[in-house]
């Protein structure tokens, strides 16, 4: 018999790959975040939301409570402390075929989150089937191509990442099933002592470690 997939997201996960969860989430990276939404759902009054991959709910509790909030993930013991952390929000233990909110999102964000999840095919229906028609999808992960990829690969020691390519693949795969609106690269490290940096940039967005990419529900 398969193991549920949100069987390997449970306590010993975060314990062993976000120990310091508090610290990897900082104001700084929260606000680059929260900006990116807010810009993609400006002059929608009272924007619906959901957050795939929630965790403990840090990227909705950033967000001015006039967003309707909703957030899913797959572990139970992350979406029980997101709902005692931000009472606001609304949140379900589900994955990304089993979504059980009703209705459309003007937003969709998953920021760390769609590199662990098998089906590709799967997570862009699904995207596409709960956003508004002028809705946006929002989402960061790490790549492993450019001058970065050989430390990502020697720094990333988390076994749930299944997709582990480059910044142009997940453009590509963005380009199939949305039309991109704007992309970023991130510069982002927990450094001992000193915090975690976040650098978002246009500039050099093809020699960073990671990417945030913008997506609008293309008319198709």
């Amino acid at each position: 018999m398969r193991t549920p997939r949100g069987a390997r997201f449970e306590r010993e996960y975060y314990e062993a790959n976000y120990r310091d969860y508090a610290r990897q989430n900082p104001p700084r990276k929260l606000r680059f975040y929260r900006r990116l939404a807010e810009r993609a759902a400006a002059g929608t009054p009272s924007p619906r939301i959901l957050d795939f991959g929630c965790a403990f709910g840090t990227f909705l509790s950033a967000l001015d409570p006039g967003w309707q909030r909703f957030g899913a993930d797959v572990s139970r013991f992350a979406t029980e402390q997101a709902a005692q952390a931000v009472p606001g929000a609304t949140f379900a233990q589900a994955d990304i075929d089993t979504i059980p909110f009703p209705g459309l999102f003007d937003v969709i964000t998953a920021f760390d989150v769609i590199e662990h999840v098998p089906s590709l095919e799967m997570v862009a229906s699904t995207i596409r089937s709960k956003l508004s028609p002028d809705g946006h999808f929002i989402f960061v992960v790490p790549v492993y191509d450019g001058p970065t990829g050989p430390i990502v690969r020697l720094l990333d020691k988390d076994e749930t990442h299944v997709h582990k390519v480059s910044r142009g693949s997940w453009l590509g795969w963005t380009a199939q099933n949305f039309a991109i609106v704007d992309w970023w690269g991130i510069y982002r490290y927990l450094v001992p002592g000193l915090g975690y940096l976040h650098f978002p940039t246009r500039i050099w967005r093809r020699w960073t470690p990671a990417i945030a990419v913008v997506a609008r529900k293309s008319a198709g």
